[in-house]
């Protein structure tokens, strides 16, 4: 089985993608792009309801080298559901191929501490902290995702990332410091792209927290999509 080439508006620097796991993401979150499609196209329906499962096929996939491969980009591989036999089984797939990045992105990134010793060598990991406010979803908060992701930092030797799309309201005073005080080795910023009718903020704001991270030494990577905002 060949291995996904990365496409569309994911991260330009993800060279592939991989996921093992089908059912549908325990946290739910009202904007999901997975769930969006699965209504649209029976194949995905099929695949991404249900509980979470291993589709054990796909750890027959082999990834070969050189690659940067994002691992259940269409789940939450860390999400409090996911039985641990099956995170098991997917880092030792990643095990077999150690001359790859792995990308890992999670809500829920205190359970990777968990993981510290079975996780690849070369990894990149992130989490998602799309406001500091609160809005309905059955992720952990934002501010426990902030917590327990500066504590990972100090926990697990890699390279960091935090993704803040699709970016909501926020407080600027919070927002800014916390990615301050993280001080992640990059941000992704990206607007909703699924037309969700989520609370956004003005590009003013947007525009400021950018121009505040840049000063704190901070690389943003800014998604094209963020550009409607401005308009």
């Amino acid at each position: 089985m060949p291995l996904t080439k990365s496409k569309g508006n994911m991260y330009p620097w993800v060279t592939h993608t991989h996921s093992h796991l089908a059912g549908k993401c325990p946290h739910e979150c009202s904007y999901c792009y997975v769930q969006a499609m699965a209504e649209r196209y029976p194949v995905m329906k099929e695949r991404y309801s249900g509980p979470i499962r291993l589709i054990e096929s796909e750890l027959a996939v082999k990834y070969g080298s050189g690659k940067t491969i994002f691992i259940e980009h269409c789940n939450d591989l860390f999400a409090a559901d996911v039985p641990d036999i099956l995170i098991g089984r997917i880092l030792a797939h990643c095990d077999e191929y150690p001359e790859n990045t792995y990308v890992f992105q999670t809500k829920n990134p205190n359970r990777i501490i968990e993981y510290k010793y079975r996780l690849p060598q070369y990894k990149i990991i992130g989490t998602t902290i799309e406001t500091n406010r609160w809005f309905e979803s059955k992720a952990p908060c934002t501010d426990s995702r902030y917590i327990n992701f500066r504590d990972l930092m100090r926990e697990v030797q890699g390279q960091y990332f935090v993704t803040i799309e699709p970016i909501m309201d926020f407080d600027f005073s919070v927002l800014s410091a916390w990615m301050i005080y993280t001080r992640p080795s990059f941000v992704n910023i990206g607007a909703d792209s699924k037309g969700s009718g989520l609370p956004e903020p003005s590009w003013e704001k947007v525009s400021a927290l950018i121009e505040a991270l840049k000063a704190a030494g901070i690389e943003i990577r800014q998604k094209s999509n963020l550009e409607r905002l401005r308009n």
